[in-house]
């Protein structure tokens, strides 16, 4: 899948007059985090509201999506209706290449519990994939309303992998998102505290009237990056 793409590094303020070294958030979607001119409804504020800290921990890399390719990069399976399924050549890109070249040319701390992944939607799914495909790279993700309903299969994935305990999953889904959304969430939490995860290493929000919508996340985005960077 050869593809060019387009990555949006988010620095702290203070970067360029310290020398610490930072932990780094891969993002799905970029389009999406940090520019309202080239999102699709909307944009998460990430930099706004991590300019707005005072200790900011964390580099964020943004990738931006291939529109017509966004199933196909962001899905693990194919679906029958929607194709789709080449999710781990995607995260391949992101473990060889892009995170070699971030850790190379950028003051980070590169092992796995400073790596997270996090996004929304089809992003979601993925970053839930990875953390469990990948856990000598991903130490926690970020899941906001994610798709499980396309990849259904990601169950039984889950239910047969070794999930490290010290990894950390924050899981966000709205009320109005649609009637599977809630319970294939839960499904998923539960299937995670079977395989040994423990109730501080998980967090299962659901917002009643939270929407599908980059407004829902960039809300609770904040609340998410203070968890999964509480421990650093």
């Amino acid at each position: 899948m050869k593809t060019q793409k387009k990555i949006w590094i988010y620095l702290p303020k203070e970067y360029q007059n310290s020398e610490k070294s930072y932990s780094v958030m891969y993002m799905h979607d970029a389009q999406n985090l940090f520019d309202v001119s080239t999102s699709y409804v909307g944009e998460w504020k990430i930099d706004e509201y991590l300019d707005s800290i005072s200790d900011n921990k964390t580099i964020v890399v943004g990738i931006e999506h291939g529109n017509e390719k966004r199933i196909e990069e962001l899905t693990p399976y194919p679906h029958e209706t929607y194709g789709g399924g080449k999710g781990d050549l995607y995260l391949e890109f992101i473990i060889k290449t892009l995170k070699p070249h971030i850790d190379s040319d950028y003051r980070t701390i590169p092992d796995v519990k400073h790596t997270s992944i996090a996004g929304s939607s089809l992003g979601g799914l993925i970053s839930l994939y990875a953390i469990i495909k990948y856990p000598e790279t991903f130490g926690s993700a970020g899941i906001f309303s994610p798709a499980f309903w396309i990849n259904p299969e990601l169950y039984d994935f889950v239910a047969t992998a070794t999930i490290p305990q010290n990894a950390k999953f924050y899981l966000l889904v709205g009320s109005e998102e649609g009637e599977s959304m809630v319970p294939d969430q839960a499904k998923m939490v539960s299937l995670l505290k079977s395989k040994g995860i423990k109730n501080d290493q998980i967090v299962n929000k659901i917002i009643n009237g939270g929407k599908h919508n980059e407004n829902f996340w960039s809300i609770h985005f904040p609340e998410a990056y203070l968890w999964l960077t509480k421990d650093l």
